[in-house]
């Protein structure tokens, strides 16, 4: 795993997971993929789906060193996601073969632009 370290000259590059919401640069969603998601988004190596399922319209941010541990990593609903830094809304919609991506991986995708209800 690299380090999470955005240089000041990348900020405009960042876009967040349209699914969990980290915040990643574009480059390491392209060579990485999400470190959440990547099971069922399959980002690496395919430009049009980082493009699809990641958003450069966000807004704030929540940094998690233990996300396991933390009563706001429940409250924003990523207590079960790797450390790191994270929006808190993320503007824009998923395609609907993502979606049912998700559905057959046993997920559930609740949109991260305050959209839902928070019914569970």
């Amino acid at each position: 795993m690299s380090i999470n370290f955005v240089p000041t000259n990348q900020m405009r590059h960042l876009r967040a997971c349209m699914v969990c919401s980290i915040i990643q640069t574009q480059t390491r969603f392209l060579r990485e993929g999400c470190p959440n998601c990547e099971n069922f988004l399959d980002l690496t190596g395919h430009p049009d789906t980082v493009s699809e399922c990641t958003s450069q319209v966000f807004e704030g941010l929540i940094a998690l060193a233990e996300p396991t541990q933390s009563w706001l990593a429940r409250w924003q609903r990523l207590d079960g996601y790797v450390g790191g830094v994270y929006a808190i809304k993320v503007v824009g919609m998923l395609p609907d073969e993502v979606k049912q991506n998700i559905e057959d991986a046993g997920g559930r995708y609740i949109p991260r632009d305050g959209s839902a209800d928070d019914q569970e």
